[in-house]
């Protein structure tokens, strides 16, 4: 397994047999799905926000693929169960005994259900924790109107074990039915089908036709209201953010067409959006039928689009062929990033997606200081027997996006786009290894284009550290011309009224101020802050930059707009690293913390989990 280098059919041969045995040994996961597969779930359950509780049953359905198998192991996490039952063959159920396995701080416990003989279906009642960390649950006070309480899930990576017991495994998928009582006048939404006309008068009811893998299972409930986008499309939002949300999503239909003309058919029936709360933890959750996005992408000038063609793209990778565990992680993420760019460029033009993908490959080399080598491959060569040997997550998106972008390059867009399609095709509602990816490679475009990449660069481009040195970067005239101002401003031979000539664009501000970090002084952000209020923006990309930045300078006025945004902002991207900036200055640490234990309660378990960690460091 440790051998440098690999020919051809010994190197697939290797990937083969780690993509059986990640099919059999998913380590996140107490499932053993090499015996037993859930084909379909169904779940009745009540929302008790005043215990912060979801209670009620899951019943599951089994194709049994052990003929000796007599046990189901399911994850949970912090699961309450009351009784399980197994169906009988004259129909109805019969109680079965079950065992619950100490706690593991990763995994959660495994439940094991003994069964008489091979069920064909289970039904566990339970309920969930008010601490489950798929679940955050919002006071009226946490919400736009301040007047109805709100809750949202997310089940990404392994956290639906903590809502439901299942196999929570990308390994498996299945369809999923779902009745979900909730308080009147609160709208219950989920990655199925929703019903934007519907009441909850006798609970809301929930299909999900085609089969996703438990990462997707995703809820909501609150005072929402729903816009349409286009004939197959619309958002929902709470009531005071919805013409905002309805503005800036309004190319979203353009998108789906612009995606389905390089890739097939939108193969999911509706893609709708839910706007989040600010303390949604990241950017966007491409929960099929129901996009789930943060507040921040909302700029009211359409400006970071982007994200929306990131959350569609999944629609494809991701979410249409899934990364059969964690490991393969870039297969979800990296053919992701690819698919978004090529949505970007089809409807804002190249120079808007190269502008952008410039900026996306610059942040990715400068991560590269930051991010042990061994974790800078795309995947590792050990078994896959425990995420100690998963690389970098963040990094997976610009690399793996470049490998793509790479062989593009190298056939042409003719040759590459039917490849990438077929991918999908061919791989549609499965979940799939870099195994598969790479006998694919070799089988629809190398054996015909040899000379596109050899066995030697691929094997660096999977498990080589950083961005092989073969890799073009992306060039964007705009950017290139920006970098004469940056300089001559910082030298001090351009007035800052001098910049933004003509007016930039949002990715040339963020090029601007992540080349000035660090270099710029205070009385320059001070006046960067005057001529074009930084501090005040509405774009949160390049005001997070600007924070950044003047933190790192010592420009301090910024502390009031600064405070304001870490209270009202929760999406780790932006939170984590300046929190983590304020603490390396000894005048302003004390601030800092002082300032999240007042922000703290407004944000995500995950956040809270992730500025814990910095907070706790020397």
């Amino acid at each position: 397994m440790n051998h440098p280098y690999f020919k051809r059919g010994a190197l697939c041969a290797v990937l083969t047999l780690w993509s059986a045995c990640a099919f059999a040994l998913d380590p996140l996961s107490y499932a053993r799905y090499d015996q037993v597969k859930t084909r379909a779930l169904q779940l009745d359950l009540k929302a008790d926000f005043d215990k912060k509780i979801l209670s009620g049953f899951a019943v599951l359905s089994l194709d049994w693929l052990d003929p000796a198998a007599r046990t189901l192991d399911l994850d949970t996490r912090a699961l309450s169960i009351a009784k399980i039952e197994a169906s009988r063959r004259g129909g109805g159920w019969t109680s079965v005994p079950y065992t619950l396995d100490p706690l593991d701080a990763k995994k959660g416990q495994a439940l094991h259900i003994t069964l008489p003989r091979q069920s064909d279906k289970v039904r566990i009642w339970y309920h969930t924790a008010p601490s489950a960390p798929a679940l955050q649950w919002l006071t009226p006070a946490q919400t736009l109107s301040g007047k109805r309480p709100f809750m949202f899930s997310q089940s990404e990576t392994i956290d639906a074990r903590s809502w439901i017991p299942l196999q929570d495994t990308p390994a498996v998928r299945f369809t999923y039915t779902a009745r979900i009582d909730a308080p009147q006048g609160l709208r219950v939404v989920m990655s199925a089908d929703n019903d934007r006309g519907g009441i909850g008068l006798g609970g809301w009811r929930f299909k999900m036709p085609q089969p996703i893998p438990s990462y997707l299972l995703a809820i909501a409930i609150g005072e929402l209201r729903a816009r349409r986008l286009g004939p197959r499309s619309a958002v929902y939002a709470e009531p005071k953010r919805i013409a905002a949300a309805a503005y800036e999503l309004a190319d979203t239909e353009k998108m789906i067409k612009a995606a389905e003309a390089l890739y097939g058919p939108y193969r999911w029936g509706r893609y709708d959006l839910l706007v989040l709360p600010p303390s949604f933890p990241i950017g966007g959750m491409e929960n099929p039928r129901l996009t789930f996005v943060t507040p921040t992408m909302i700029a009211g000038d359409r400006s970071l689009v982007d994200l929306i063609a990131h959350e569609l793209a999944h629609s494809w990778s991701g979410n249409l062929v899934t990364n059969a565990s964690w490991k393969h992680w870039w297969l979800n993420e990296g053919f992701t990033e690819y698919v978004t760019m090529r949505i970007i460029e089809a409807i804002y033009g190249p120079e808007f997606a190269t502008m952008n993908l410039q900026l996306q490959q610059e942040e990715a080399l400068a991560s590269l200081d930051t991010i042990a080598p061994a974790r800078q491959a795309l995947l590792t060569r050990d078994p896959d027997t425990s995420d100690e040997h998963y690389t970098d997550q963040e990094l997976a998106y610009p690399k793996g996006a470049w490998l793509l972008r790479t062989l593009e390059q190298r056939v042409g867009r003719k040759v590459f786009d039917p490849f990438l399609r077929g991918w999908f095709d061919q791989h549609a509602f499965q979940s799939v290894t870099t195994a598969q990816f790479v006998d694919y490679l070799h089988t629809h475009l190398l054996a015909a284009h040899p000379e596109a990449m050899s066995e030697a660069e691929l094997d660096e481009w999977l498990y080589g550290p950083g961005i092989p040195a073969s890799a073009v970067r992306a060039v964007s005239p705009r950017l290139t011309a920006l970098a004469a101002a940056r300089d001559a401003w910082l030298a001090g031979t351009l007035p800052t009224a001098g910049l933004n000539k003509p007016k930039w664009s949002a990715a040339e501000w963020m090029k601007f101020l992540n080349d000035v970090d660090g270099k710029a002084g205070p009385a320059q952000l001070k006046e960067l802050d005057d001529a074009f209020g930084l501090g005040k923006t509405t774009n949160n990309e390049v005001a997070f930059r600007f924070y950044r930045a003047a933190i790192d300078a010592g420009y301090r006025d910024i502390r009031a707009p600064l405070e304001a945004f870490l209270m009202s902002v929760g999406r780790q991207k932006f939170v984590v690293p300046l929190y983590a900036a304020l603490r390396k200055q000894p005048e302003d640490r004390a601030w800092a913390e002082a300032l999240y234990q007042k922000a703290r309660p407004h944000y995500h378990p995950e956040t809270q989990a992730s500025v814990d960690k910095e907070m706790a460091k020397r």
